[in-house]
Order: structure tokens, then C-alpha cells, then sequence
């Protein structure tokens, strides 16, 4: 199982608005590498603050999203597939960033953890990344990207522990990219377990995380 697991945090509303970011990459289900920073956003307000803790005084010295989009991207292109808690969320802040600098990206293959844990743990009373991550007795430092990114590339990684086929997960490949391993394979018509990918749509006004 090889997969890069992404988390971002915004300063506002604005999708473009990324302040920071982290990407943790799995192969084998280990982490073989990570790298986070933070993110300069477009000029704005900081409305998020009292979530993550970071404001203009945090990233007046940071690099802007163009700068750092070539380890980004490095990192996006290491795997099949990315991993998100939200994915819909993160996607589209990774959307909105290349939109707004007009970077071109790859049409990533996003799979949702929070989807998945709605199938693989049904019983939790909410499948928020801080409650699943209680669950499994995962440590987690809430809204930093670097723990919450590697929250939830374990969580994915508890998922197939747990007796989740592989070829259950509902991974695809967006047409034009082929798979890395021929274990992955979109599934999602013949598997019970529901598909948790999520796929590049209109662009939508930003939505809080979970």
C-alpha cells in the first residue's frame, strides 16, 4: 500500500487562502517520508486563528504557495493516490491554490478517510478526525497539519488492519494516469464497502473542516 496523505489549513473562507501544509507519504504501511510549512496566503483576513493558531504575525516570512508548490507536487506525484479526513475539503484548497497562482496539476485521486471510517467503524458517534483518532488510540495535535495529515494515513492504514481488503477501498485512477501497483483498482462497482474517492468537481464555496 503506497499513498501520500495531505492535510491543509486555511487562514479564511477562501479556499486559496492555504496558510499551511503538510504531506506524509506511506509505502509498504510505513512512513518513509514527510514535509510540512507554512503557506504566506493571498492578502486577507485570518478568520481561523482560534483553530489552528496561525496568524499574519505566524507567516510574515513564509514562502506563498507558488513557492512551495514544487515539494507539493513532489510529493502529490510519489503516490497513486492521495489521503485526506474530508478530502472534498482539501482537494479543493489544492484546486484553488494551483487556480489561483495558474499552476497546472495532475487531476489527483483523492480518497476520504472520513468516508471510510463511516463504513469501517458505523458505531462512532461522529467520524470526525479527532474522534475516529480517540478511537483508535491515534496521537493527534488537532488542526496541525503535520499530525493531522499523519492521523490520517493511520487511520487508512488501521482501515486495512482491520480486515478491509485492499481492492475493497474503491481507489481509482483518474483516466490518462495508470496505477502504480496493479493491487489497486477501482472496485467500488463490485464492493460492498461504499467508494471513498473523491473526484474533481465545481468549485464550492470553503466549508469548515472536521
Amino acid at each position: 500500500m503506497e499513498f501520500t496523505a495531505i492535510d491543509f489549513e486555511t487562514a479564511n473562507q477562501a479556499r486559496h487562502s492555504a496558510c499551511a501544509v503538510a504531506l506524509v507519504r506511506v509505502k509498504n504501511g510505513q512512513v518513509v517520508d514527510r514535509f510540512s510549512t507554512l503557506i504566506k496566503p493571498p492578502p486577507g483576513e485570518f478568520i481561523f486563528t482560534y483553530i489552528h493558531g496561525i496568524s499574519h504575525h505566524t507567516v510574515r516570512e513564509a514562502k506563498t504557495f507558488e513557492q512551495v508548490w514544487p515539494q507539493i507536487q513532489k510529493f502529490c506525484n510519489a503516490a497513486p493516490f492521495l489521503a485526506a479526513h474530508n478530502a472534498s475539503f482539501d482537494r479543493g484548497v489544492l484546486m484553488s491554490c494551483c487556480g489561483y497562482y495558474g499552476i497546472e496539476s495532475a487531476p489527483y485521486t483523492f480518497a476520504c478517510t472520513v468516508k471510510l471510517s463511516r463504513s469501517v467503524w458505523p458505531h462512532l458517534p461522529r467520524h470526525t478526525l479527532d474522534t475516529v483518532c480517540r478511537y483508535l488510540k491515534i496521537s493527534l495535535n488537532h488542526h496541525q497539519a503535520e499530525s493531522d495529515a499523519e492521523a490520517c494515513a493511520k487511520i487508512l492504514l488501521h482501515a486495512i488492519k482491520s480486515g478491509l481488503p485492499v481492492d475493497q477501498l474503491g481507489i481509482a485512477v483518474p483516466k490518462g494516469r495508470p496505477p502504480a501497483s496493479s493491487k489497486l483498482r477501482d472496485s467500488s462497482r463490485n464492493s460492498k464497502v461504499p467508494a471513498i474517492i473523491e473526484r474533481p468537481t465545481r468549485r464550492r464555496p470553503a466549508a469548515k473542516k472536521t
